[in-house]
């Protein structure tokens, strides 16, 4: 016998606002920029997921970026160099999130419906507390209301360990992991999951594999547009998707591929 869905938790980015991921780009590539060492967008997105300070991190020992700092700088890029960048990325992400704060296509739907019908929705985001200021009044206005937040710095360590999705589910009464799923559009939020012993649904069109707005990628040639997504698909896949998806907009379908009973969520 299946068990009755117990929660589903949410990432933010790519996932439920933003189509495309581009806030955190933005904010990283002109924080980057303003130390002298420019940063292409595909490497600004190579460890999206992250905490905004572990992605900084993570930045700075790549091999390119860090011959180019040490270039630009006279000596390898320290933890006090990140921890600069990180300090002044705060304003620059809140900027970006300001612009790019509009709800993926059938978000809100989603989530109401969830709660509706007695499934409380979590989330959680690489993003800090104070850089999810706007955000969430933001998002409320246009009907999305998670349950339960955690942010980066909310817990001893984020992604990919489980500390952020496991406070999810405490709060959130939300036992056992196997009959919970997260939703998340980057390979570290699907490890994380896999860590926390959940289901995992991944988001391949609306997230940070393609990284384009909807307009952007509406634009281009349907071949073009479905390699961009397949590829997406397989890297969410290869970090042990259970399922992937687009869009949030077709979690009801994926739901009914797994072993738990879920509401029935179409419109």
């Amino acid at each position: 016998m299946t068990q009755p869905l117990k929660a589903v938790v949410f990432d933010w980015a790519g996932t439920m606002i933003d189509f495309g991921s581009r806030a955190p780009v933005v904010a990283l590539c002109r924080a980057f920029a303003a130390e002298g060492v420019p940063v292409e967008e595909a490497e600004a997105r190579a460890d999206m997921g992250l905490a905004k300070r572990d992605h900084i991190r993570a930045l700075l020992a790549q091999p390119r970026i860090a011959a180019a700092w040490a270039d630009r700088h006279g000596a390898a890029p320290c933890e006090a160099a990140g921890d600069r960048i990180f300090a002044a990325i705060e304003p620059m992400m809140r900027e970006a999130a300001r612009a790019c704060t509009a709800l993926i296509p059938g978000a809100a739907a989603i989530a109401g419906r969830l709660q509706a019908a007695g499934v409380p929705v979590g989330s959680c985001t690489g993003y800090t507390r104070a850089m999810m200021a706007d955000i969430l009044p933001r998002a409320a206005e246009q009907g999305y209301r998670p349950d339960m937040l955690v942010c980066a710095g909310d817990t001893p360590m984020g992604r990919p360990s489980p500390l952020m999705l496991w406070k999810n589910l405490v709060e959130l009464g939300a036992w056992p992991a196997d009959a919970c799923v997260k939703v998340d559009d980057a390979e570290v939020g699907i490890a994380e999951g896999r860590a926390a012993g959940v289901w995992t649904i991944g988001v391949a069109a609306s997230g940070n594999g393609v990284g384009l707005s909807q307009s952007a990628l509406a634009a281009l040639s349907a071949e073009d547009r479905a390699a961009r997504i397949a590829a997406a698909r397989a890297a969410l896949r290869a970090a042990g998707a259970h399922v992937v998806i687009d869009s949030v907009a077709d979690l009801p379908a994926a739901l009914r591929q797994l072993p738990i009973d879920a509401p029935a969520l179409d419109g």
